[in-house]
């Protein structure tokens, strides 16, 4: 008996040792880039770039547990309104290392190496816009893996998400809100697919500059396909590849049928487009309404019939967008989404997978 009893134990400590170094063994992982990439999962030390609210979203609150260091511009810096949010209820998010932005070339490889971390999860155009840096990172022994919600492609944001749920430690969690971004989307499409109506011609922009001078527009990437998931035609195609400002003459030229211009809760511009967190939705009519009295604008079919749209940007690139996919959905074919509230949606997700509340205004027409 007591042979029997010192094998039990023999087995199961062994039985738990196993278990627990397979726990810690390192996987390979395929990012949206097709690297094969070896990480220790779930990461007790991750590096973020980007998709700060996506990876709590996916991974809990309890993910920001074993996150090392962040890009704090991306955050801060561009949506200081969410920051702020998220700040207030989570006050060790400011205490987190900065490692610097790619797009103002301030990513710094010292500080990423200094802080260890198990993998560094990165942005496709943060990838690509760190060129030769990233083999530094590599050569040090840091597994650097890519994940993009900036294309709004379907099958990246769900291999996105699922890797994100993997690098938290939260699979089941990221498969359901995979499943809840795929029916959202296929609900659209199918809708507009039966109806068989002809395709509306949109025209996006970031209305971060105001009415008196053009900002950018999209072509392949962010608002460009969102709204071409939402069943519309993009005016900008034939003109911009991926983003950049679109001629004047060529707008009015396009006649749009629907207009969406873009916008954050930035007041650096006293005339940008406002909209977002904190945003009164009167303010953001207003801020809307002007982009309608630029030069000839007036003679549009989308200022003509009350077609203008206001759009967060924050809730572009994400994988709680298909929000606004509905919404542009909603905006080109009206009749066929009147029992969608997109905004509602976008609050709710909020409300189910982040432990802040979104308040403001996201969505706005004339």
């Amino acid at each position: 008996m007591q042979i029997q009893t010192a094998l039990s134990s023999v087995l199961l400590v062994t039985s738990l040792g196993l278990s627990s170094f397979a726990h810690a063994a390192p996987q390979v992982v395929k990012d949206v880039l097709g690297r094969q990439v070896r990480v220790d999962l779930p990461a007790k030390r991750v590096v973020l770039a980007f998709y700060f609210e996506d990876y709590m979203a996916i991974g809990g609150e309890k993910a920001f547990d074993k996150v090392v260091g962040i890009s704090r511009e991306a955050w801060e810096g561009w949506r200081p309104a969410n920051w702020a949010l998220f700040t207030a209820h989570r006050p060790s998010l400011k205490t987190l290392p900065d490692v610097g932005e790619v797009e103002v070339q301030t990513f710094s490889v010292e500080k990423v190496l200094a802080l260890k971390p198990d993998v560094v999860v990165l942005a496709d155009w943060q990838y690509k816009g760190l060129g030769p840096d990233v083999k530094r990172l590599e050569d040090a022994g840091l597994p650097v893996v890519v994940v993009d919600y900036n294309m709004e492609l379907p099958a990246n944001h769900y291999a996105s998400t699922l890797l994100l749920g993997k690098i938290a430690g939260d699979e089941k969690r990221a498969k359901q809100v995979v499943n809840e971004y795929r029916h959202a989307v296929d609900q659209v499409q199918s809708r507009i697919a039966k109806a068989r109506l002809p395709k509306p011609r949109f025209y996006v922009e970031f209305g971060n500059k105001g009415p008196a001078e053009y900002s950018f527009t999209y072509g392949k990437g962010m608002w460009g396909p969102l709204g071409a998931l939402a069943g519309g035609d993009n005016i900008a195609a034939p003109f911009v590849e991926w983003y950049g400002p679109m001629n004047p003459e060529k707008v009015l030229a396009s006649q749009p049928d629907v207009v969406f211009v873009a916008g954050t809760e930035s007041t650096r511009n006293p005339t940008s487009m406002l909209i977002g967190q904190g945003v009164d939705r009167k303010l953001a009519a207003q801020r809307l309404t002007a982009f309608t009295q630029r030069n000839g604008w007036s003679n549009l079919p989308a200022v003509k019939n009350k077609r203008v749209y206001g759009v967060y940007q924050g809730a572009s690139r994400t994988v709680m967008d298909y929000t606004m996919v509905q919404f542009m959905a909603k905006a080109m074919y009206p009749d066929l989404f009147r029992d969608i509230n997109p905004e509602a949606n976008y609050l709710n997700f909020y409300r189910r997978y982040l432990p802040v509340a979104a308040n403001g205004t996201f969505t706005v027409g004339m």
